[in-house]
């Protein structure tokens, strides 16, 4: 369903939309609200699964690293690798081959391989990090011919696909994981078991981002074909939110409690890639001459139905240094990174931070400690092992995994809300209940089988 909210408001439609109420004026609805389900959706009931039999597609970067890490992970079998670049591919086996496993069958015919390999191969579950815009399509082959599936950030880009994904996970009660390694950081988790304590008290206010400099990776080589560059052409909104929200959301237990209610949005001007395109690729370069719709720097409001509020800031644009801010503010104490800094009322120094590092000890999350020396060398920091490690041992023991297909949506859909909101003068735009009504009783997140 394609919805028209990049259209301006007609004076015809406002006071039409006023005579309803104000709030009816202020606020646009998500298109798109499904029915409640019938179906218990609980993938975890169908028992465990040991070998835990993957495909992966996409193995580029980032896909290359989760293959290294599915090669060390007991109980994991790497079955078939899929990529419209058969070198990459032929890699991937190679490293099997030296870790002295099974080389997996390769795929490369087209950039739809993968429903070559989902129907030919006896897969449980299928891993992906392609380009965003076959996130979906993977992600709903998978389970719909039989398997659990996992992708990297964002799970969708739009609140069609978000229900698409929502709809087939329920329908064929099949995991499916947004892989958001930030939300198994060290700093991340560490804060995430202070809230669980109780040490910043009723949690208020938070605050995330993804500031981080892409101007290199976007106009050079980076991404296969230069694909990232083209979302920041033809779309206005924030492009990449999971990194910054995923762990505020687990924090406050949105989805488990808690949900989020509406946003509001707005970008500055695009100049970054513009100007970056004309100085190091010269001036008659297509990307010097390229419009860009998306701003440089998108900032978004968001609201939860229990009046928590959060500030999401989307900057990759511009000469910056790396940060997520990653603030948490409560009651009783905040903390903030970049660097890591925590103030605890009755602890810390009077009006003063303190660094984080001093809370570790007593604080750092248990499940840092059990995967730290296994993670060790793995990507960002060892997150990347960790979060492929939590999804193989939930699949292996028949454990509901961490982060579910309600997060994956709820993280992933902002992209098209503040698309919409920056497209009407940032009014309001509610968020869809993707659990319909279950938010109320689900409980917080648990992460079992961690002492």
């Amino acid at each position: 369903m394609k919805n028209n909210f990049s259209q301006p408001v007609s004076r015809r439609d406002f006071i039409g939309l006023a005579a309803a109420g104000v709030g009816t004026a202020l606020t646009v609805t998500a298109p798109r609200c499904a029915k409640q389900s019938a179906i218990e959706y609980n993938p975890a009931s169908s028992g465990p699964i040991d070998p835990v039999r993957v495909a992966f597609v996409g193995v580029g970067n980032q896909g290359s690293g989760h293959v290294r890490n599915l090669l060390r992970i007991e109980g994991a079998e790497l079955i078939a690798v899929c990529d419209i670049v058969e070198e990459k591919v032929a890699r991937m086996q190679s490293w099997a081959r030296a870790a002295g496993k099974p080389e997996p069958r390769g795929y490369s015919r087209s950039e739809t391989d993968f429903r070559r390999m989902c129907a030919e191969e006896d897969l449980d579950l299928v891993m992906t990090a392609t380009p965003w815009k076959w996130h979906v399509p993977i992600c709903v082959e998978a389970m719909k011919t039989g398997s659990h599936t996992a992708t990297e950030v964002p799970a969708a880009l739009t609140i069609d696909e978000c229900w698409e994904l929502v709809e087939t996970a329920e329908k064929t009660n099949k995991h499916c994981v947004m892989l958001e390694n930030v939300c198994y950081m060290g700093p991340e988790m560490m804060i995430l078991n202070m809230v669980r304590h109780g040490l910043f008290g009723e949690l208020l206010h938070g605050e995330g981002a993804y500031n981080h400099d892409l101007r290199n990776m976007k106009t050079g080589s980076a991404y296969e074909k230069q694909w990232r560059i083209y979302h920041s052409m033809k779309r206005n909104g924030n492009l990449y939110p999971t990194h910054g929200l995923g762990p505020i959301a687990q924090c406050m237990n949105i989805n488990r409690g808690d949900r989020f209610d509406y946003l509001v949005s707005m970008s500055s001007p695009a100049r970054g890639l513009k100007l970056y395109a004309a100085e190091k690729l010269g001036a008659d370069h297509p990307f010097a001459k390229a419009d860009y719709a998306c701003g440089d720097v998108n900032t978004c409001l968001i609201k939860t139905v229990k009046g928590r509020t959060i500030t999401l800031v989307h900057d990759t644009n511009l000469p910056r240094p790396y940060s997520r801010i990653n603030l948490i503010q409560g009651t009783r104490g905040i903390t903030q990174g970049w660097p890591d800094r925590i103030h605890i009322e009755g602890r810390s120094p009077r009006h003063r931070w303190e660094p984080l590092e001093n809370y570790r000890e007593e604080f750092e999350h248990p499940l840092i400690r059990m995967a730290e020396d296994a993670a060790r060398g793995a990507g960002h920091g060892g997150a990347d092992f960790i979060e492929d490690w939590r999804l193989i041992e939930a699949l292996r023991h028949g454990r509901p995994v961490d982060m579910d297909v309600y997060d994956a949506v709820d993280w992933s859909v902002i992209s098209e809300l503040t698309e919409i909101s920056v497209a009407r003068r940032s009014r309001p735009v509610n968020f869809p209940d993707f659990t319909r009504g279950r938010w109320k009783e689900r409980k917080p997140l648990q992460f079992e089988g961690v002492e």
